[in-house]
């Protein structure tokens, strides 16, 4: 497996490098900067970085992809130096924790193979952005949650939750394996086990508490406060949001948000099929013996996949499932179970990861949507 899978991370890595050598034949100007990297949201993280949040808009972000870039301040490279030492780390992690829950090697290692083709690979690979660390940091925690070191997978998914404001919805993988997954198998459920649970699954939850304080205090205090601090909830993240990037419940369903639902379907139809699959044929509909593709610790994930696939299509840009499907490895146990169970949509699948990947990379070097 180790001889397999090193060299295909690696090519999993330059392959996309050099695509994005490419594009730049292909840019005709760059509006930001000259370096090749910095696209979309690094623009703002280098801002941050290097002036603190100086603008409204950029409390959109959390100070973990930041504080990355500002390990080595003269140069945008820090963060994509950090993801490239983690490569081969990355795909153990997803290994371990595919065959944990796979139960077969085999199964375990095609999963991982899948994750090499991931529908953001710029974002995820080599771009200084969020996406390599939230993916690593999710897997650790998850990884860590199946094999019951839940403060170990606090930890893990509370520097996830430093880097996207949505880490802390991984909180819930704790809160399974603490308090759930003991009331369904009728263990008992001693008082200790409940406050461990309501504290760790609660650590999550402080980077985003203390980044809208953080606001608060810069807005809400000042002898002219903003308008936003009125809310009966006065969250900087959701006024920013609403403001400045029109997301809200059904917001993003305009015509000419089309081509995005559509670009975004492919991971959102996998994710979503499998996860109600899953959790009909292996909750209501039991089967003995259990097949790996139902194996009752997947349920998590597939409830937390669904949630994000809801919120991602009901009340976000709904594109960025292509950068946030790669933190979620029942994505890739999706293909696994496509090409499995259903070889036409799993050699689809595979083929529409490589295509799109390509071309995602051209888009991200042309500066071009979607990112």
């Amino acid at each position: 497996m180790y001889k397999t899978l090193l060299p295909l991370t690696l090519v999993s890595r330059l392959a996309p490098a050099a695509l994005l050598l490419l594009a730049r034949l292909f840019s005709p100007f760059d509006a930001a900067s000259g370096h090749l990297l910095l696209r979309w949201d690094a623009i703002h993280f280098v801002h941050i970085a290097r002036s603190g949040y100086v603008y409204e808009h950029e409390w959109a972000w959390l100070p973990g992809p930041p504080f990355l870039l500002s390990l080595l301040p003269t140069s945008v490279l820090a963060p994509t130096v950090l993801s490239l030492a983690l490569a081969f780390d990355a795909s153990l992690t997803m290994y371990a924790l595919s065959l944990h829950h796979l139960r077969s090697p085999a199964l375990a290692n095609l999963a991982t193979i899948l994750s090499l083709l991931p529908s953001s690979p710029v974002t995820l690979f080599l771009a200084p952005s969020a996406e390599p660390f939230f993916t690593y940091l999710s897997y650790k925690g998850m990884l860590c949650c199946a094999r019951s070191r839940y403060f170990a997978a606090a930890v893990a998914f509370t520097l996830a939750a430093v880097l996207r404001p949505n880490g802390f919805l991984l909180s819930g993988f704790i809160i399974w394996g603490l308090l759930v997954r003991p009331v369904l198998d009728r263990e008992p459920l001693p008082l200790r086990s409940v406050l461990n649970c309501v504290v760790l699954s609660a650590l999550p939850f402080a980077p985003f508490v203390a980044h809208n304080y953080a606001a608060y205090l810069a807005f809400c205090t000042a002898d002219a406060p903003a308008a936003w601090c009125a809310r009966r909830v006065p969250l900087v993240y959701s006024h920013v949001q609403e403001h400045y990037w029109n997301s809200g419940f059904l917001r993003y369903w305009t015509l000419q948000q089309l081509p995005n639902f559509l670009i975004a379907a492919p991971p959102l139809l996998a994710i979503s099929t499998f996860s109600v699959h899953h959790l009909h044929r292996s909750i209501r509909s039991p089967v003995d013996p259990v097949p790996a593709f139902l194996s009752a610790p997947i349920a998590p994930h597939a409830i937390h996949a669904l949630l994000m696939c809801a919120i991602l299509l009901f009340a976000s840009h709904t594109q960025i499932v292509l950068r946030l499907a790669a933190a979620m490895p029942l994505t890739y146990w999706a293909a696994a179970w496509l090409l499995l169970e259903h070889p036409k949509l799993g050699r689809a699948w595979v083929a529409w990861s490589v295509l799109w990947g390509a071309l995602s990379v051209l888009l991200w070097g042309a500066f071009l949507p979607p990112a």
